[in-house]
C-alpha cells in the first residue's frame, strides 16, 4: 500500500512545496490514508467537519480525529444539517466540499487527499446504474478532480482494514453507515454482498475497472468536443450549435456535443437527463427553422440553422434618448461623427448632414419599425430584414437604430436610410459608426 500511494503522488503531485491536506472522518478509510501519509514522509494539514448527525458520537469522532493529528496542523468546523429535507447525504458531502474549498481558496492548503477506496468506486457505479447513467457517469470517481487527490482508489477496504489492524491503529465506526435508508448503505451492504455470491466474486474489481475504462474514453470525448465544428461559444453562460452541421452527425456524436453545450453554458450536468438531451436533439433535427426547449436554468432556442443554449439573463436596459455628433453611446456603442468628405470611400455609411433632422434619438428597434435602406427601392420592417439576413432572436435585442423627424435614419448591419444617404460630392456628412458591441449584449433574452 505505502508504495501504490507513493506512486501515486509522484504520478500526480503538485508543484514542489504545495501544501497538502487529507481529510479524516476517523473511519477506517481516512485513517489509513492519514498513516500512510505520515508514514512516506509528509507532515499533511488534517481537517475534520463535525456533521453532529450522532450527537455525543460525532463529538468523540472528533476528539479521536483531533488526537490523530498531533504535531500537525488540525482544521475543523462544524455543519448544521438539522433543517435538511432533501438527501442528507449529499448535504454532508456539499458542505465538506464547501468547508475544504474554503480553505483551498484562501491560499491555506494546496490539494485535499480524500480516502475513497476501490470499494467505494464500485458502489459509485453501480448506484448510478441503478438510476440510469451514460458512459460519462459510469467515469464515477477519478483519481484527480481539480484539487482534491484520491491516492486509495485502487485499494480494497479489506486492504485497508488489514493494513491497520497490523500496525495495532484503532479507527472509528460510523452507525449511520449502515443505516438501510441510505441507498449507498443497501447497496453496500445488500447488494454487492448478493453480486459476489450469486453472479461474480470480482464484481468490485470489474465495476472499479469500468469506471477506469470510462474515465479515458471520457476524455477522449472531451478533446473531441472542445474542437467541435459544430459547437461555439456564445459569450457567458451560453453556447451556439450549427444544426446543419450536427444533422451529419452519427447520433452518439450528436448526444455528446448537446451534453457539451449544456455543460458549457450552465457549467455543469446536474439535472440533465437522456430525455432533455433527446428533446434538443429532436429541435436540431427539426425542418422548422425555429422553437423552444426549456431545461434545468437554461433554455434552448432554435432560429434558422443555429440552436442556442443559454442561462437566461436580465434584460439589458433599453435605451433610447437625444444624440449629437463627436459623441460614443454605450449601449449601444454606436459613435455619431462629421467626417471630412474628401476622398471618402465608404459612402454607403454616410448621411448627408444637410438632410438629417435638427433633433436625433437613438434607441432600440420596436415592433412595427421599418424604413428603405441603401440599395432597396421601398420600405421593410426590420423584422423582415432580420428574416432575410437570417439573424438569429437572440441578436436582435437592443438593435440600435436612429431616429430623426419621426423617421428611421440608420439602422445597425442595414445602414443608412436611402432618402438620406449621402451623395459623393456630399460637401458634409454624419457617419454613424458601430463599435464591435460587448457580448454581453449579444446575449439576447430567452
Amino acid at each position: 500500500m505505502l508504495a501504490k500511494v507513493a506512486e501515486f503522488l509522484t504520478r500526480y503531485s503538485t508543484h514542489a512545496g504545495a501544501t497538502l491536506a487529507v481529510a479524516v472522518s476517523g473511519g477506517a478509510d481516512s485513517v489509513c490514508l492519514l498513516t500512510v501519509l505520515r508514514e512516506l514522509g509528509h507532515s499533511p494539514h488534517v481537517l475534520h467537519l463535525n456533521h453532529h448527525l450522532r450527537g455525543a458520537e460525532s463529538d468523540l469522532d472528533e476528539q479521536f480525529v483531533h488526537g490523530l493529528a498531533a504535531g500537525l496542523r488540525f482544521h475543523r468546523a462544524d455543519a448544521d444539517l438539522s433543517a435538511v429535507k432533501g438527501n442528507l447525504e449529499q448535504a454532508a458531502r456539499d458542505a465538506r466540499r464547501a468547508f475544504f474549498t474554503q480553505l483551498l481558496d484562501r491560499g491555506i492548503i494546496d490539494s485535499v487527499a480524500l480516502a475513497h477506496t476501490r470499494d467505494d468506486q464500485a458502489e459509485t457505479v453501480l448506484m448510478r446504474l441503478l438510476r440510469g447513467t451514460g458512459q460519462h457517469g459510469l467515469a464515477a470517481m477519478r483519481p484527480v478532480s481539480g484539487r482534491f487527490l484520491r491516492p486509495l482508489l485502487e485499494t480494497s477496504r479489506a486492504e485497508i482494514e488489514t493494513f491497520l489492524r497490523a500496525r495495532g491503529i484503532s479507527w472509528r465506526e460510523d452507525r449511520s453507515n449502515r443505516d438501510p435508508r441510505f441507498t449507498r448503505n443497501r447497496i453496500r451492504h445488500q447488494l454487492l454482498p448478493l453480486l459476489e455470491r450469486e453472479y461474480n466474486p470480482e464484481v468490485r474489481s470489474a465495476l472499479s475497472h469500468l469506471a477506469t475504462t470510462s474515465q479515458a474514453e471520457e476524455d477522449w470525448w472531451q478533446l473531441q468536443m472542445e474542437r467541435h465544428p459544430a459547437l461555439s461559444k456564445n459569450g457567458p453562460g451560453a453556447a451556439i450549435l450549427n444544426t446543419a452541421l450536427l444533422k451529419e452527425l452519427h447520433p452518439a456524436v450528436i448526444r455528446r456535443v448537446i451534453r457539451h453545450a449544456i455543460e458549457i453554458a450552465k457549467g455543469n450536468l446536474r439535472q440533465i437527463t437522456f430525455d432533455q438531451v433527446e428533446t434538443v436533439a429532436a429541435l436540431a433535427a427539426s425542418t422548422r427553422g425555429y422553437g423552444r426547449v426549456p431545461l434545468p436554468g437554461m433554455m434552448a432556442t432554435r432560429s434558422f440553422d443555429q440552436l442556442r443554449i443559454a442561462v437566461p439573463r436580465a434584460r439589458p436596459t433599453g435605451f433610447s434618448g437625444p444624440v449629437t455628433a463627436g459623441e460614443t453611446y454605450d449601449p449601444p456603442g454606436v459613435i455619431l461623427e462629421t467626417v471630412d468628405p474628401a476622398g471618402r470611400a465608404k459612402v454607403k455609411e454616410d448621411l448627408a448632414w444637410v438632410d438629417v433632422p435638427a433633433l436625433l434619438e437613438l434607441r432600440e428597434w420596436q415592433a412595427g419599425d421599418a424604413y428603405c435602406p441603401v440599395g432597396e427601392k421601398r420600405d421593410w420592417k426590420l423584422k423582415n430584414l432580420f428574416q432575410r439576413a437570417r439573424i438569429p432572436v437572440w441578436d436582435r435585442a437592443g438593435w440600435p437604430v436612429l431616429v430623426g423627424g419621426g423617421q428611421i435614419l440608420w439602422s445597425r448591419q442595414f445602414g443608412p436610410a436611402a432618402r438620406f444617404a449621402a451623395p459623393a460630392d456630399c460637401p458634409k456628412v454624419l457617419r454613424v459608426r458601430e463599435l464591435r458591441h460587448p457580448p454581453e449584449l449579444a446575449e439576447g433574452i430567452e
